[in-house]
């Protein structure tokens, strides 16, 4: 019975770790590749899926070149004027947060992760109202592109 308590506890911890990366409004999907692999296969994914990107940002690269280091820290930026554009109907402000990001990173750990914008949290900050389906298009294809991109 200990030994299972203490399992319990320890897959909590576990779970909770990857959690404590997210940032309010960020679902946070570990990636299986380096930082640039995960940005190519991105990018790759997002364009056999119709979308435009429209840049890539190495911040790694930038703190570089004013002397500065900074773990690999990448920002895909990409979207799709068919869903944006609705979204902007709902609550023009929501402008702010299109095109849509994604933002993959190497933590202190040597982890990789994927980091996008939380539809949902979204649809509070910029009082989305009569979006949800939009919404949920959004999310499933955001989930989608994470997924192709970190396995």
């Amino acid at each position: 019975m200990n030994n299972f308590r203490t399992l319990a506890v320890a897959l909590v911890i576990l779970g909770l770790a990857g959690l404590a990366q997210a940032a309010d409004g960020l679902i946070v999907v570990k990636s299986n590749h380096s930082v640039a692999a995960t940005a190519d296969k991105l990018e790759s994914v997002l364009g056999e899926k119709g979308m435009t990107v429209f840049n890539r940002i190495d911040h790694a690269a930038g703190a570089a070149s004013v002397g500065e280091q900074l773990r690999p820290t990448e920002l895909v930026i990409f979207g799709n004027p068919k869903v944006g554009t609705p979204l902007m109907h709902c609550g023009q402000s929501v402008a702010a947060d299109l095109p849509q990001k994604a933002l993959i990173w190497k933590d202190e750990n040597g982890q990789v992760w994927l980091g996008y914008n939380d539809p949902a949290y979204l649809k509070a900050r910029h009082g989305l109202d009569g979006c949800d389906k939009v919404l949920t298009k959004v999310n499933k294809a955001l989930a989608n592109f994470a997924e192709a991109a970190t396995r």
